[in-house]
């Protein structure tokens, strides 16, 4: 167990109305994530577990920062931003760029903390889940994207359970 049931700041349900129920689920979704790398230093937040995959921990936080920016900066709200961790040259930037430096992880989670603010607040002031942006030239509702964003996190705790045990044996809850 990663933390204590009384110490668990995941609601686990209970809400009320489409936007409480798709953004309370995402927000369980974003906790989970933080208690998968809890306690982990730089060396083992960026260890590839399973070779000869790129996949860790930090790769994983870093990668869904940018998931994060995309969906909510880009897509929702329109901004013209370049993203974070990846580029023409270096398309997977998030995972290769995942290294055990310290600066590196705070960068990371300073930067996915930054970008879920803005998810919450954009989420928080939208007139409804009906608002669309645009996604490929096609128009997109708020409440696929969080839907989008539940089923991302969803997957990529499941690699966190995994990434995590081979690094110390700890399974998630």
């Amino acid at each position: 167990m990663f933390v204590h049931p009384d110490e668990d700041t995941r609601a686990d349900g209970g809400f009320r109305g489409e936007r409480d129920v798709l953004a309370g689920y995402l927000r369980d979704q974003r906790i989970t994530l933080e208690l998968k790398c809890a306690g982990l230093d730089a060396e083992a937040l960026a260890r590839r577990s399973v070779e000869p995959s790129d996949l860790s921990l930090l790769g994983l936080v870093r990668h869904l920062a940018g998931v994060e920016q995309y969906w909510f900066r880009q897509v929702m709200a329109g901004q013209d931003v370049r993203r974070h961790y990846r580029s023409q040259e270096e398309p997977a930037g998030e995972f290769t760029g995942a290294v055990a430096d310290p600066a590196l992880v705070a960068d990371a989670w300073a930067t996915w903390r930054t970008e879920v603010a803005f998810a919450e607040r954009l989420v928080a002031q939208a007139p409804g889940m009906d608002v669309t942006g645009g996604c490929g030239g096609e128009p997109m509702e708020l409440r696929e994207v969080l839907v989008h964003m539940i089923e991302e996190y969803a997957r990529h705790n499941g690699h966190a359970d995994l990434l995590r045990e081979r690094i110390d044996g700890r399974v998630g809850q």
